[in-house]
């Protein structure tokens, strides 16, 4: 280009660019294409929502009917649980069992402490002790009293022939009364110690208050019988002034027998009250020994422990549950039943339980309870329609599948309300 030319094109201004037509590339999507992209998405969101549907339809809806001739309820398998107590008061020494352990029958779920059973027994032991005193002081003082009378009616019979029988007799008298006082002073020895042992029983909680003042009220009964010996002596010696005063007075020798008879019978009642004493004592005695044998609680029948609420140390009352036991060979099904086809199901009937776990395997089963009221659908039911209808709750015992069916599995279960034979057709699991 020569330099004039050059100078036109300066002076001419900016060069003009005119747009020439683009080349279409044919990796560049068209204008149409994000439409067309739009649409397949919607399309298969559509897809999902319609194959959805179909499998809620299927699942809820569309499951083949079932025979007339079978009730289907669904519900959660339970047990009947037992709580095992001591039948006495004690300190758990040991419990061999926690929750989830299996217990045969006759094993040895607790143990309680001795101790009170210990102290009751040698509680008993000493009331038979005091017991049998009482009762053998009192055959000995028959036995004096009755010498006595043998003597008296014998001076009696005398007197009217043997005056100096009338002087001896007031003698024998005076030495029975002696002997008397002898034996009264003998058993209040016997009833001091036995007061100061129980009072010091009593202290030391091995005996009862109770106890530890009847000891007291029989040391003054005995005391109180020393003193009426006494007078009974002092009696006697002038009696004896009294016949020889009146040899030949026979009625003073006959009231004197009445005495001594009185007397037998006074001292034959303490002899049935003390036996009496006696056989309660011993009768504590064997409660006590059979208390011991309280003390160890067993299994009274095979099972699983569901719940443990004592601990080894703890002191428990009797009757106060240690653990409780459910017997998994006597497990059910517990479901409900809607109130219009309750009428179909009586007591007896078979039945089918299908637990989750092995949904195709049914357990055989039979109706074994039917509440007698309609309630309300339970309220775990998670929709209102469904709570507002009226069921009766059913109970299937389980005949089959022991060990694989448990307390709280969710399980269903059909119901053969007409004839013995179950159909082919049964809903889908």
């Amino acid at each position: 280009m020569t330099q004039q030319e050059t100078r036109e094109k300066r002076d001419a201004g900016p060069e003009t660019i005119e747009p020439q037509p683009q080349r279409q590339n044919p990796s560049t999507p068209v204008l149409g294409a994000p439409r067309s992209r739009r649409r397949i998405v919607l399309l298969a969101v559509v897809v999902v929502i319609a194959a959805g549907a179909y499998f809620v339809w299927r699942a809820f809806f569309a499951s083949p009917k079932l025979p007339e001739s079978i009730v289907a309820l669904s519900g959660r398998i339970e047990g009947d649980y037992s709580a095992i107590a001591p039948k006495t008061s004690g300190r758990i020494l040991e419990i061999r069992f926690r929750e989830g352990d299996s217990v045969k029958a006759g094993e040895i779920i607790a143990v309680l402490s001795d101790e009170q059973v210990r102290a009751r027994e040698e509680q008993a032991r000493a009331a038979v002790s005091v017991a049998a005193a009482r009762g053998k002081a009192a055959r000995d003082q028959i036995a004096v009293l009755e010498q006595q009378l043998q003597q008296n009616q014998l001076q009696t019979a005398q007197s009217t022939i043997d005056a100096d029988g009338r002087v001896r007799q007031a003698e024998g008298e005076l030495a029975a009364a002696e002997a008397t006082l002898a034996q009264q002073e003998a058993s209040y020895q016997i009833a001091s110690f036995d007061r100061d042992a129980y009072s010091k029983l009593a202290q030391t909680g091995a005996a009862s208050e109770r106890q530890a003042k009847q000891a007291a009220s029989t040391a003054g009964q005995q005391e109180a019988a020393v003193a009426a010996a006494k007078r009974r002596v002092e009696s006697a010696r002038g009696a004896l002034t009294t016949a020889k005063a009146n040899l030949d007075n026979p009625i003073i020798r006959e009231a004197q027998v009445s005495i001594v008879r009185k007397q037998i019978a006074q001292q034959q009642a303490e002899v049935a009250s003390a036996d009496a004493t006696t056989e309660q004592a011993r009768g504590q005695l064997r409660e006590a020994q059979a208390n011991r044998q309280d003390l160890v609680i067993l299994a009274p029948f095979s099972g699983v422990v569901a719940t443990r609420t004592a601990e080894p140390g703890e002191v428990v009352t009797a009757g106060t549950a240690l653990v409780t036991l459910i017997d998994l060979g006597k497990v059910y099904l517990r479901g409900f039943v809607p109130e219009g086809q309750i009428g179909k199901v009586k007591l007896g009937q078979p039945a089918h339980v299908y637990l989750d776990s092995n949904p195709n395997q049914p357990i055989d089963a039979y109706v074994s309870r039917i509440d007698p009221q309609a309630t309300f659908t339970p309220e775990n039911t998670y929709f209102r329609d469904e709570r507002v209808k009226q069921v009766v709750g059913v109970k299937l015992q389980l005949k089959g599948g022991i060990g694989f069916a448990k307390p709280g599995m969710p399980a269903d279960g059909e119901i053969l309300t007409q004839g013995n034979a179950w159909p082919q057709a049964r809903r889908a699991r």
